[in-house]
């Protein structure tokens, strides 16, 4: 008993300390959605347009295989890009001032999941409301990273279970 006791003691401390790495290439583009501010109807206001450009634009679609067909694809959907995002400026009654660059962008240091993404000049589009200077909404284009999901109330409810917990409790 007491050696169950000290394994499942090991594993648990291996799984514990299991670090997800999920590194971006050199050759990527990232995506951002910079709010004006960190006010709740800034943020809702980013939040709106990226559902506003997730229902409209297939992300999936701009996303190849091959970086310069990407490349492609995000310069012929700009103009529905600013369409989408005056749309949404002008359907939510807000500040009309906005920026959209496709090009080398600053993005600042970031962790993410235990992960830490340095900062840097990256190739990405960035959409920046106002002054820019909220929080902002970010992920990559490509390689396809860009973990963007429609929400779905039947699947939004997962319960996860740890087998060495489950161990633990049943002896405890």
């Amino acid at each position: 008993m007491k050696k169950l006791i000290i394994i499942a003691i090991i594993i648990s401390i291996l799984c514990l300390n299991k670090e997800e790495k999920v590194l971006i290439p050199k050759e990527s583009i990232r995506f951002r959605i910079i709010a004006n501010s960190d006010t709740k109807e800034d943020q809702n206001l980013k939040n709106k347009l990226l559902t506003n450009l997730t229902s409209n634009i297939n992300f999936s679609d701009l996303s190849k295989t091959n970086i310069n067909l990407t490349r492609k694809n995000i310069k012929n959907t700009l103009p529905q890009f600013r369409n989408i995002i005056e749309e949404t400026l002008k359907e939510e009654n807000a500040n009309p001032n906005y920026e959209i660059n496709y090009g080398n962008n600053y993005f600042p240091r970031k962790e993410y999941k235990n992960v830490y993404y340095e900062g840097g000049y990256y190739e990405s589009l960035v959409i920046t409301l106002g002054k820019g200077g909220g929080q902002n909404f970010w992920c990559v284009l490509f390689p396809p990273l860009c973990l963007i999901e429609k929400e779905d109330k039947k699947s939004s409810d997962v319960e996860y279970k740890s087998f060495i917990k489950e161990v633990i409790d049943k002896y405890f």
